[in-house]
């Protein structure tokens, strides 16, 4: 292996130290350790063995490949084995970035289904998720520090290396995959979710649960605090993908997200109880924060790089105090790129959402004309600016019914929501804007709903930052002239010309060829005809026969020429 970095290969993975395991309970779903290994068995992980400073190179070595100019499709996963820190420091624990979601590519491999398998299954784990089990040789307890050992320096959180995600700007090293556990204590149910941590010293940690989403862990707190006791809480770093699947979707309540993550892979997944806390954590986690969440005091906490794209400047928020650790022999740590959309974040929401938004419209109310909700990602984070595509000539009815659905399914999401039509590719924005330009008129195409949560994001600073869902109807309102490009026959022509030549690679973008929206009368597809076969003279001696001297100029043909026209 280089000194600096290469793709890796299975032959590498297995030469690591940190593959090595033996003793670990049965299971019939990867790790974290197995998705490493698939990654490079699919040349989608880079592994960097030189040491690379955590605080100042790390993140901003991975951003490139999302702000590079390097399409999707390209990317891949990291895997730093030589952690190091501004002072010198080196860690014992590699750190995975973009390992989960940086791309889709990289998500369908942690998933273990084809991508177009995915939708369906989240739908099917919602409705069926799979209770885990209980199992009592975990490989996350195979290193347990607790008590006095938690003291020493270098045992504790000052022993993880944890990146600093935008430096720069943030004020420390924040956990970004930290999958925070913790249990309602009215009903028991346990809820998984992905917050952000401030490693604030060897023993204390932050909680920041963005609690304008309403996320289960800021429910859990509330109620602890009215009962006037500490939040248990124990935090995974690291874990079978479909943990974290689950941990950063948004789900009902009622949901344990560990049930879930079974329902995605089909099996109960490993869990243990946890040492300090009464919680159940993943067995084959790779590292475990044990503590309590403090209900009674708040500090100060950021600033911190948000996916919303700006800073998001210090708050008042919780904070836990830690209890033990736990962890593999030879543990991962994981981290998430997030900040300036696309990222690996908001790749793992997309891919999941999506589905979600489609079926509710889909199956729940029956507007069985949506083919699929898209949700833009560059630099919107995927919940500001939402596509939903409809079969052509759809009732204006249902077109309506469910951009108002889409705008109150969730309380953040949704600023701007557009209705287009199927010829439209929602993932291009340059279309998705000329179906805004030239298929409405804004005074009868577009509605305003008042009131709207202001989310994820910064707050304008009008109505206490309150805002509006802005609902689109940017769909066809009745036939139109074709689409001005080629036809589809001669792009492909010139296609196989451009090929023959030996010019650049070309990536094509809808549309590509021109086709008909409803209005090409057979007169006209004849003249089309005439002229690619040469014979255009043709049309312009009939166009010599039909001069007339009583018409206005510009005065369309078929103003003149149709029933009840007087000439």
């Amino acid at each position: 292996m280089s000194s600096t970095g290469k793709k890796a290969s299975v032959a590498d993975i297995d030469a690591l130290d940190i593959f090595k395991t033996e003793g670990e309970p049965a299971r019939a779903y990867p790790d974290l350790h197995d998705h490493v290994r698939h990654l490079a068995e699919e040349g989608r992980l880079w592994i960097i063995d030189r040491p690379v400073n955590k605080d100042t190179e790390m993140h901003p070595l991975v951003r490139w490949q999302f702000r590079g100019g390097i399409e999707e499709k390209d990317r891949k996963a990291f895997l730093f084995l030589n952690p190091t820190d501004s002072k010198g420091k080196r860690y014992e624990h590699p750190v995975l970035v973009a390992g989960l979601a940086g791309s889709k590519e990289i998500y369908r491999i942690g998933f273990g289904r084809p991508l177009d398998q995915i939708g369906k299954a989240w739908v099917d784990a919602v409705a069926k998720p799979i209770e885990p089990v209980v199992v009592a040789n975990a490989p996350c307890q195979q290193v347990v520090i607790e008590g006095d050992a938690l003291k020493l320096p270098g045992n504790a959180l000052d022993a993880l290396p944890v990146p600093i995600s935008t430096p720069g700007w943030d004020n420390g090293p924040y956990l970004t995959s930290g999958h925070y556990i913790t249990r309602d204590p009215e009903t028991g149910i346990q809820n998984v979710g992905n917050y952000r941590g401030q490693i604030k010293g060897p023993l204390r940690v932050g909680m920041n649960p963005s609690i304008e989403i309403r996320p289960g862990i800021y429910v859990h707190w509330e109620k602890c605090k009215a009962m006037g006791v500490p939040l248990p809480c124990a935090i995974v770093l690291g874990c079978p993908p479909s943990v974290s699947y689950a941990a950063v979707n948004k789900l009902p309540e009622s949901l344990d997200e560990m049930a879930v993550a079974g329902g995605l892979v089909g099996s109960a997944l490993n869990v243990v109880k946890a040492r300090t806390v009464d919680l159940m954590v993943p067995a084959e986690s790779e590292i475990v924060i044990e503590g309590f969440i403090d209900t009674e005091w708040l500090e100060p906490e950021a600033p911190f790089g948000e996916s919303h794209g700006y800073v998001n400047l210090q708050e008042y928020n919780a904070f836990m105090t830690v209890t033990a650790i736990t962890h593999r022999k030879k543990p991962i740590l994981t981290s998430f790129i997030s900040q300036v959309t696309p990222s690996e974040s908001s790749v793992i929401r997309k891919v999941a959402m999506e589905p979600l938004f489609t079926n509710h419209l889909r199956n729940v109310l029956g507007i069985r004309q949506v083919k699929r909700v898209c949700m833009h990602e560059p630099l919107t984070s995927v919940i500001a600016l939402i596509a939903i595509q409809f079969e052509r000539n759809s009732p204006h009815s249902e077109i309506w019914r469910a951009l108002y659905s889409a705008a109150n399914l969730h309380r953040y999401a949704g600023k701007w929501i557009v209705a287009i039509d199927e010829d439209i590719d929602p993932d291009n924005s340059d279309a998705l804007f000329w179906a805004m330009s030239y298929r409405t008129q804004p005074q009868y195409d577009l509605r305003v709903l008042d009131n709207k949560d202001p989310g994820h994001g910064p707050r304008g600073p009008r109505d206490d930052g309150a805002s509006a869902a802005v609902l689109i109807d940017a769909t066809l309102k009745g036939i139109y002239a074709p689409v001005a490009l080629p036809k589809k026959e001669f792009m492909e022509g010139a296609r196989a010309l451009w090929e023959e030549i030996g010019l650049p690679e070309l990536h094509p973008q809808a549309p590509w060829h021109g086709y008909d929206l409803g209005h090409w009368p057979e007169e006209l597809a004849k003249q089309a005809k005439r002229a690619t076969d040469g014979d255009y003279f043709i049309t312009g001696e009939e166009f010599a026969k039909q001069r007339r001297n009583d018409v206005a100029m510009n005065t369309p043909l078929a103003d003149i020429d149709a029933p009840g026209k007087s000439h």
